[in-house]
């Protein structure tokens, strides 16, 4: 089975949710043109990143009673999304997150790990952490999301791969950092290392949207990519520039890799348990 993945590489304008509902809905039209099956946003794509004290003006309740969450399942009848957004529990709690909606539902919401404090970020002043790594059914398969600093730890890729995942969904608002030898951004270098070793480690695809544009003296590379089960780039997009990247999959290359590679069958999650308990517990102790 075959499916068209596309990657919205977007600029999105800081704390005008309105406006970012607008683009989101004109580039879901060209995706739908060009037959993409599951587009993906980058993290924030709603808001922008550097939110701050807008967090409460900018929240979304993600359901169809929030007219500009509506607008988006609506389009959900018509192709796959995945959205960045900051979303307001029934708690009022206030989480980064990504939605999967599908068919005009919401299928699964992904609450952001891991919030950086260090260097230029300042997440966990504003934001709750989420708490569950799960991964979810779509009609293209078991899928897993994670966002930016989620897949700087090892862990929840693993528990996603675990739980059945076949497709790592991976969006982010990365800023670059730094030049290598190469004059490339040191920052989007380690990612692109990062999403490769996903690819090859759990033998799954790994589709990554990141932003471009730039806030608050911050520059976002963008270099969106789809990598394969084998641990190659099938996409690897432009730095810096928007774009709409679509790239094909073929889902059966998930049965060649494994059967080539059987490192899901060999894996032993009962060791992994038993271990980390025993290292917990003598933390404890």
């Amino acid at each position: 089975m075959h499916m068209t993945i596309g990657l919205a590489q977007m600029y999105p304008k800081l704390g005008d949710v309105a406006h970012n509902c607008a683009v989101h809905l004109a580039t879901i039209e060209r995706a739908i043109a060009q037959n993409v099956d599951l587009l993906v946003f980058p993290e924030l794509s709603m808001t922008g990143y550097q939110v701050q004290d807008l967090v409460p003006e900018v929240a979304l309740k993600a359901d169809a009673h929030d007219p500009i969450f509506k607008q988006l399942l609506d389009a959900s009848k018509y192709l796959d999304l995945v959205v960045g957004f900051v979303h307001e529990d029934e708690r009022r709690r206030f989480f980064i997150a990504n939605a999967y909606l599908s068919d005009g539902a919401v299928t699964h919401i992904h609450h952001k790990l891991y919030l950086p404090t260090y260097t230029m970020f300042d997440e966990a002043r504003y934001f709750a952490a989420g708490s569950r790594v799960q991964a979810f059914d779509t009609r293209w398969g078991r899928v897993g999301m994670l966002i930016c600093e989620d897949f700087w730890h090892v862990s929840p890729a693993y528990l996603l791969w675990m739980d059945g995942a076949d497709i790592f969904i991976l969006n982010s608002a990365s800023p670059g950092r730094g030049l290598d030898e190469s004059e490339r951004l040191d920052g989007s270098r380690w990612v692109e290392l990062v999403n490769q070793a996903y690819g090859s480690f759990f033998t799954s695809y790994v589709v990554h949207c990141n932003r471009v544009g730039y806030e608050d003296g911050k520059v976002f590379w963008g270099g969106s990519s789809v990598v394969s089960p084998d641990g190659t780039f099938l996409l690897h997009g432009l730095y810096f520039e928007e774009a709409l990247l679509t790239q094909t999959i073929d889902l059966n290359q998930l049965h060649r890799t494994r059967a080539r590679l059987p490192l899901l069958r060999d894996e032993r999650p009962e060791l992994v348990q038993r271990e980390l308990t025993r290292i917990l517990d003598a933390r404890m102790g």
